[in-house]
């Protein structure tokens, strides 16, 4: 198999990383910053820059994002991406729908997000400034669904952190990771047949 570069969300780059090396695949993964979902028009360009930057390293570079609201820009690249809407999609794309079929007003959070929710969420989006904001910004959420890939009582003391910030009930799901390995492996044993 040749080496394959990976452009990935800094939000699953440790997911990747787990996994290309459990299935001994030649990846080398280059993550982006994970706040870039604060800012969605701008993942596109980023993906593009790096992978310019990664041109001629790898015989194939592959994008470890779902769309992430970015309205079909990352597809504009032109490299191939992990199937999916969003990072939830790509973990457990039908318990989300189920999900948002029993509660549309539903707040995902996934290992990534319950380890880092006050960095990548509440400081991001300027809530430790403006807690006021809260309530503009979560009014419509009803309830935190935590997306468990592999959850330990840290991971699940920070999920209710997180939904206890947003005022919100939490339900726990266990997904693992099947959902993201199935999509890498689409990515990368293709990308190592082409």
């Amino acid at each position: 198999m040749r080496r394959v570069g990976v452009i990935a969300c800094g939000a699953l780059a440790l997911h990747v990383k787990a996994i290309a090396r459990r299935r001994g695949w030649p990846v080398d993964v280059h993550p982006l910053p994970p706040e870039l979902h604060n800012r969605p028009e701008l993942i596109a360009p980023a993906v593009a820059e790096l992978a310019d930057e990664l041109d001629g390293e790898y015989e194939r570079v592959v994008v470890a994002y779902a769309d992430c609201g970015s309205r079909g820009a990352v597809d504009g690249t032109g490299l191939p991406r992990l199937a999916g809407d969003h990072c939830y999609d790509v973990f457990a794309g039908e318990e989300v729908r189920a999900a948002m079929e029993e509660e549309p007003g539903t707040y995902f959070l996934t290992d990534f997000l319950a380890r880092t929710f006050d960095r990548t969420v509440w400081r991001s989006l300027g809530l430790d400034r403006h807690p006021e904001l809260r309530d503009d910004y979560f009014r419509h959420y009803r309830r935190v669904v935590y997306l468990a890939q592999r959850p330990t009582p840290e991971l699940r003391a920070a999920a209710a952190h997180a939904a206890a910030k947003l005022g919100l009930p939490l339900e726990e799901r266990p997904v693992g990771e099947g959902g993201l390995e199935r999509r890498l492996e689409e990515l990368v044993e293709g990308a190592a047949h082409a």
